[in-house]
């Protein structure tokens, strides 16, 4: 009486595989400080900050860049970054080689 392989191969069955293999894993994605995406973003913090200490009130003016309104664009920048990391961890894998 025989049964049914699920694999559809016999000769799986009485095969001997005695080569060493390594095991493809994955992590979820590449780690954050590989990324371009964090290099733009600390790229738009410096610049962020750059520009609200440069823009001042010289000659009479107003400061029209004050601090307050500085610190509300890195964080929307800071939302915007973490929005795209968890896209990015969402549907991607990063794989390795585990020995």
């Amino acid at each position: 009486m025989t049964t049914a392989n699920p694999t559809g191969s016999y000769a799986a069955d009485t095969a001997v595989d005695r080569t060493p293999h390594t095991r493809r894993l994955s992590t979820e994605t590449k780690a954050s400080f590989k990324t371009s995406e964090l290099v733009a973003y600390v790229v738009a913090v410096l610049g962020v900050l750059i520009a609200s200490q440069v823009v001042g009130s010289d000659d009479g003016h107003s400061d029209s860049f004050r601090a307050d309104r500085a610190w509300l664009f890195i964080v929307i920048l800071t939302v915007g970054y973490m929005v795209s990391r968890g896209l990015a961890k969402s549907g991607s894998r990063d794989p390795y080689d585990a020995k």
